[in-house]
């Protein structure tokens, strides 16, 4: 089983929103901390209210690397929202991360009518930011 495929199932379980905002916050929390020489302004998301750092790392093959993450934000509950999108999107090869909408994860558990259109915002930015450089991996 998945990382991601763990969250969603966790997330079945859970038929209340405040329980399932709380395991979001969980997963924050579970979320290794990034370390400071990694809060950089070119790791920084735009378009996010709070403070939100993307790292990628990419390996194997030049023409479709793999790509993995490491996130962080300085508030809990976008927090959590990094370790989704990281499950959703770490470990993929580049062209497949560029094709997968992780806003489909996120209806799929019920969280994207349930955050304010500012976490939402944040939320489509950091999303945007990680296809557009897979897609740009994978062209390479």
């Amino acid at each position: 089983m998945t990382p991601l495929d763990k969250i969603i199932e966790d997330f079945s379980f859970l038929d209340e929103w405040e329980d399932r905002y709380r395991y979001v916050i969980e997963l924050g929390k579970a979320l290794p901390d990034l370390p400071e020489e990694k809060r950089t302004l070119e790791n920084k998301v735009q378009g996010c209210a709070s403070q939100v750092w993307l790292v990628t790392h990419a390996s194997g093959d030049p023409d479709n690397p793999i790509l993995t993450f490491e996130g962080d934000s300085d508030a809990h509950i976008v927090r959590g929202l990094v370790a989704i999108v990281m499950a959703t999107y770490s470990g993929k090869p580049a062209s497949e991360i560029a094709a997968l909408n992780a806003l489909d994860v996120f209806g799929k558990v019920g969280l994207v009518e349930h955050l304010s259109s500012q976490r939402a915002n944040g939320l489509r930015s950091m999303i945007k930011r990680i296809r557009e450089e897979a897609r740009i991996r994978a062209a390479a």
